[in-house]
């Protein structure tokens, strides 16, 4: 057992901090001493003397044998991993990293439609080719659940050259698949099960939360120690167990992806994030369940609105549910999610973590108060008395396309091949060049190498409308679509 008390980056970082030294390294600003005074009013000047390189003392991220190296190891024993790496450039590293690390071009990989855009960046970097496995939709809620094991046992036994199987785990509304029984049937074929489980690092802390991805057997996982816990955004995780992941493949593939000039104050603030949770982690699990349990009971009260729960009868696709998550359906007051959001954030002083079409989802965390929801609850009360004529049949929208998608190019043939601009209009039937994702929460609809269906086009001119962002595609009005020139 090694002392999880100690924060070995974090303590030689603020040693470094306060030393006083002749600073000829980058970065330019030294220290702090350059740092526009704008800046320096809103974030404090201690934060720009711990803005430090990578001295000798602060170790090497890509060839650890230091203090990183020892926050490495305390963070893999407090996650349940062999082993663990820090990631600077958030999940979306480790997940491409895992994708590179596993496959390469040509290699079938196993993961659902409804997967990040990370992923369909390590599907063009990698050339791997993805089998695509899809979720069942609820159009009451329009999410998604998770795929089952039945489904990829038929399709290992379809393909016989699988090299990998992704899940996510869990959704962003918290919604967890069967994945003990998934991780056994994936190693009976001797394959590695990866897992984006970037909304799930407090798992292991709780024993009335999911099974964590490692403790189910999971071979990699990622997850955003940033989402959920006390690290700054982008920082992350990526842990390691068994022997089914080239370990040395996967740290080129982590040098390739991440930055070599990686920020100390994002692996400090993981090595302290490790600390909290390695040291208080029940407890803040305790609290953090409390509160959730208080927001959902009152949420349950207020006419108009429902929150998401665990059906009586659970299946493999919604076997588990993060109580932590809240995800409020607001279809009844004939509002959508987006315009729900849109009036608690500017009106109601509640901000969520995701809108979406019929529903908003709300992240309950270590770092959330009593008042925070009570001030939750009475936004949606006010809301809820905002609309006094509840619609008993909510706006019918169109079935997201990720249920009828068909690959005609891998990925990387569509990104890297010559493509051609179209009227959106006159894209049905062609094969997608890019990336279209609605964002939040960041799922392509569309990615290269995908046939252009009427309904993918109609759902994007849905929440287009409604007040989401698309991204990735190169014209964001979505008036015009690149499509691949040697298939239209």
């Amino acid at each position: 057992m090694l002392d999880q008390t100690k924060t070995p980056l974090l303590d030689t970082l603020k040693t470094l901090a306060n030393r006083p030294h002749a600073a000829f390294y980058a970065p330019g600003h030294k220290r702090g001493n350059g740092i526009n005074l704008l800046l320096q009013n809103v974030l404090g000047s201690q934060v720009f003397k711990a803005d430090l390189p990578e001295l000798p003392e602060l170790d090497n991220l890509f060839a650890p044998e230091g203090v990183i190296d020892e926050a490495q190891q305390l963070a893999a024993e407090a996650f349940g991993a062999e082993q663990t790496r820090f990631l600077v450039n958030g999940s979306t590293g480790g997940i491409i990293a895992a994708i590179l690390a596993t496959c390469g071009t040509g290699d079938k990989i196993i993961m659902p439609r409804n997967v990040h855009q990370s992923v369909i960046s390590g599907l063009i970097l990698s050339g791997a080719i993805p089998v695509f496995l899809q979720p069942e939709y609820n159009a009451d809620w329009d999410l998604t659940y998770c795929i089952t094991p039945q489904a990829i046992e038929t399709a290992l036994k379809q393909y016989s050259d699988i090299k990998a199987v992704l899940i996510v785990y869990p959704t962003y509304q918290g919604i967890c698949g069967n994945i003990e029984q998934i991780a056994k049937i994936t190693h009976d074929y001797n394959i590695p099960l990866l897992v984006d489980e970037a909304h799930g690092p407090h798992f292991y802390f709780h024993s009335d939360l999911p099974t964590a991805a490692l403790t189910a057997g999971a071979d990699l996982v990622v997850q955003s120690t940033h989402k959920v816990l006390g690290a700054m955004t982008q920082a992350s995780m990526l842990h390691i167990q068994g022997n089914r992941i080239d370990r040395n493949r996967l740290n080129q593939a982590l040098q390739m992806i991440q930055s070599s000039s990686p920020s100390y104050l994002l692996l400090a603030s993981l090595d302290a994030a490790r600390q909290q949770m390695a040291t208080q982690g029940q407890e803040l699990m305790n609290h953090t369940l409390k509160l959730a349990d208080q927001a959902r009971k009152l949420l349950d009260k207020i006419p108009g609105i429902s929150v998401l729960n665990l059906p009586e009868n659970k299946q493999d696709s919604f076997w588990d549910l993060d109580p932590t998550r809240l995800s409020v359906n607001v279809s009844n007051l004939g509002l959508t999610g987006y315009q729900a959001d849109e009036i608690l954030h500017q009106q109601l002083q509640v901000t969520a973590e995701l809108p979406n079409l019929k529903h908003l989802t709300f992240i309950i965390s270590l770092g959330n108060t009593k008042a925070d929801i009570e001030q939750l609850v009475k936004g949606f009360t006010q809301l809820s008395a905002m609309i006094p004529d509840f619609q008993t049949i909510s706006p019918e929208f169109p079935l997201p396309p990720v249920f009828s998608s068909v690959v005609r190019f891998s990925p990387r043939e569509a990104f890297e091949g010559a493509s051609q601009r179209r009227s959106v209009n006159d894209c049905v039937g062609c094969i997608s060049a890019e990336m279209v994702c609605p964002y939040p929460p960041g799922i392509p609809i569309l990615m290269p190498g995908e046939q252009i269906s009427a309904d993918a086009i109609n759902y994007l001119h849905k929440v287009l409308s409604v007040g989401a962002t698309i991204t990735g595609c190169s014209d964001p009005t979505l008036e015009t679509l690149k499509i691949c020139k040697s298939f239209h």
